[in-house]
């Protein structure tokens, strides 16, 4: 099936549109529980596999209680590594307290609720898939006192990354024998004209012959529209045209405009709304690299300070835990002139950057001796504007945290925990404070990183039922046989998101929407009320 002539026409159980984490998972799912036929088809070239999926960092957070919990599904602990970890539970109300404070509570909580209480079986059925899990050393914590301390509610990431997540997806299902279809292009949704049920997908290979895919059931998991510049400034407003592409270039959005128009989906969250990093300001700008992918992320913030190229803060890098803040603050850069800013450390921040997103073969990074020369070397090559008013924002920072030290001597410095060092005091407070992790600019070597906004994914997309992941017609029935799963449901995730559960919502829900695919190809349901387990 490699090319197909004109009007082909293909029979199959289940059809997914998408080959990102949420696709497979759909996928694999479908196959596991008796599909039959499983057919996954996505328009990329089969060289940009993944989808954004490839370009993560794998980690996925979940619910879990403690580190014995989590040992048998990860393969980079040894017993002796294993006496010195401190990993606490996170527990179902941890994970509700972060996904609703950092949405400000307007997520759907019946969403909310299968994500976290389906987060622990579905990271463990990953696993039983083959997906290779380790702990996050790298990401999530540090080694302070002789001890391995995770922080930020998250503590999973997978086998080389991204990369090696879709490996193992592709692995798995080779194995359970789902067809896959690349260069293939979702076109059009046809709908039975008695029953309303999905009855057919019309696709275009890659030299532009249709293809007609006839199924009991259909999964959505094509993405967003976060490679799209078009959509990005129609919805998230003017200037998001100019964001970088942090991962595919091949999320463009029509999979949510072909939904909409083909089956009147409703469309559901904050579609004004989007992840967005600190990203290398080298980095392309319309496409993620395959070969750096994640690494172009900037991530080390909450360790020094962020200045505009108009030599200003413009946000509290220390306001919380990184895996809470890092999705937001691309938006923060984005606003500023030009839509660039410095990232900023002294010899006592740069010690810990991680190697992986600061090393010299990733990052330009800018060195000086003096923050003066810094402020002269970031104007000089780089465009800072301002490099006066860069040095004086630097100085009342410095003095700010100086005087917060004078009245919280007792306080230590804790990477790994909100340490309550800040930049206000009963004496003096920025307009902008650094409320944890906030040491003094004032040892020299400095180094400085450009950045920029990269785009991730979008929060804006469609409604399902949450207990099966059937998507839900503008007149509010669900709409029989038709699935979704991934970054095309709305309603999770506004302004913002806990760090590693979007790959764990495309587990979830790529899931159900398998099972309950499955479900209807033998006539024993309607995909809206009666979710299977799949076998394994």
């Amino acid at each position: 099936m490699a090319s197909h002539s004109s009007n082909t026409t293909i029979d199959c159980h289940v059809v997914v549109v998408g080959g990102g984490n949420a696709g497979f998972c759909a996928a694999i799912s479908a196959a596991q529980s008796g599909a039959g036929k499983v057919i996954l088809i996505d328009k990329c070239p089969e060289e940009w596999a993944g989808g954004n999926s490839y370009f993560t960092a794998g980690a996925f957070r979940t619910v879990h209680h403690g580190l014995e919990d989590i040992l048998p599904i990860v393969n980079n602990v040894d017993s002796e590594t294993a006496n010195i970890i401190d990993l606490a539970p996170y527990t179902r109300d941890d994970f509700l307290g972060d996904l609703s404070r950092v949405t400000h509570g307007r997520f759907d909580p019946e969403l909310g609720k299968e994500l976290i209480d389906e987060s622990n079986e579905s990271v463990k059925w990953l696993a039983r898939n083959g997906v290779r899990f380790q702990l996050s050393f790298n990401r999530q914590a540090y080694k302070i006192d002789g001890r391995f301390k995770f922080w930020g509610g998250m503590c999973l990431k997978t086998e080389d990354g991204g990369k090696g997540l879709i490996v193992d997806h592709q692995r798995a299902a080779k194995r359970l024998g789902v067809t896959v279809l690349y260069s293939t292009a979702a076109k059009k949704i046809l709908l039975d004209p008695k029953s309303g049920a999905f009855r057919s997908l019309l696709a275009a290979d890659k030299e532009g012959n249709s293809l007609l895919i006839n199924a009991k059931a259909v999964i959505l998991a094509a993405g967003g529209f976060e490679a799209n510049p078009r959509m990005r400034s129609q919805y998230l407003g003017p200037g998001w045209d100019l964001a970088y592409v942090r991962g595919s270039p091949y999320n463009t959005g029509e999979c949510l405009e072909m939904a909409i128009r083909d089956i009147s989906a409703k469309q559901v969250g904050q579609w004004s709304g989007c992840h967005s990093v600190a990203w290398d300001a080298n980095a392309p700008a319309d496409t993620g690299d395959r070969e750096i992918s994640n690494e172009f992320t900037k991530s080390g913030y909450p360790l020094g300070i962020t200045i505009n190229n108009q030599g200003e803060r413009f946000f509290d890098e220390g306001s919380d835990i990184r895996n809470y803040t890092y999705a937001k603050f691309g938006r923060a850069i984005l606003a500023q002139t030009q839509g660039v800013a410095f990232q900023i450390w002294d010899s006592k921040g740069i010690p810990w950057l991680r190697n992986e997103e600061y090393r010299a073969e990733v990052v330009h990074q800018i060195h000086a001796s003096t923050i003066q020369e810094l402020a002269e070397k970031c104007a000089q090559s780089h465009g800072l504007e301002n490099p006066r008013q860069f040095v004086q924002t630097v100085e009342e920072y410095n003095n700010a945290v100086y005087e917060h030290r004078k009245e919280y001597g007792d306080l230590k410095w804790d990477p790994a925990d909100k340490d309550g060092l800040s930049t206000q005091s009963s004496n003096t407070g920025l307009k902008v404070p650094k409320s944890n992790w906030a040491l003094a600019l004032d040892q020299g070597p400095f180094m400085a990183v450009k950045v920029g906004c990269g785009v991730t994914f979008t929060f804006g997309g469609l409604a399902v039922d949450p207990k099966t992941a059937a998507i839900i017609s503008l007149s509010g029935r669900v709409i029989p046989s038709v699935f979704c799963a991934g970054e095309m449901i709305g309603g999770l995730f506004y302004e913002n998101y806990p760090g590693g559960s979007g790959l764990t919502s495309g587990a979830v829900f790529g899931r159900k929407a398998g099972i309950n695919a499955a479900l209807l190809c033998f006539g024993n349901g309607t995909g809206s009320t009666r979710p299977v387990r799949d076998k394994i």
